[in-house]
């Protein structure tokens, strides 16, 4: 990782939020990340390469026991619950920084829910996906913090949060295969 500097919130981002004014075109991003590998194991393993720089990161990945997996790293179930929850946590420290609330503490537990007779063609009734998904913040500010400012807080982030806004909104995914 490399060093950053300890600037604000507010310090980082009010230029970005001029700029967009005047460039809406320069706000919108694209995120990614792509596997790798994978086709020299077994069909229950791989890596996937998180974003478009390169990092210097690889994450391993398995699959599920409930569909045959061997269970032994994150499957795509964790780290869909993974990006939810770190989106979650850096909105929220993000806006309490803006609001000037110092947090004593902060953790985002999510939880999936999923049916798997619906993958494994067992029963073509059961949707294939997550049919519930739980996102529990555990959050204490320092004491002495105005209940209304964390009321508007945990507002703001929920507003705010581009992972959990496109889980609840649903978007369109476009697929492609090359090779076939």
């Amino acid at each position: 990782m490399t060093e950053h500097n300890t600037a604000s919130v507010q310090e980082r981002q009010a230029p970005l939020r001029e700029r967009y004014k005047d460039a809406p075109s320069e706000a919108a991003i694209t995120d990614q990340a792509r596997t790798t590998g994978g086709t020299d194991t077994d069909p229950f393993h791989g890596h996937v390469v998180p974003g478009s720089e390169d990092y210097g990161v690889t994450w391993p990945f398995g699959i599920h026991r409930a569909v045959g997996g061997h269970h032994d790293a994150p499957n795509p179930g964790d780290v869909l619950c993974a990006a939810l929850a770190v989106c979650l946590d850096s909105t929220i420290r993000m806006i309490a920084d803006r609001l000037g609330v110092t947090l004593n503490s902060l953790e985002v537990d999510v939880e999936a829910d999923v049916d798997v007779r619906g993958t494994l063609l067992v029963e073509r009734t059961v949707p294939v996906g997550f049919q519930t998904m739980r996102c529990h913040v555990d959050i204490e500010a320092v004491e002495g913090t105005d209940p209304k400012v964390m009321q508007k807080l945990l507002a703001a982030a929920e507003h705010s949060c581009v992972v959990l806004q496109t889980l609840r909104s649903g978007v369109p995914v476009e697929t492609s295969f090359d090779g076939a």
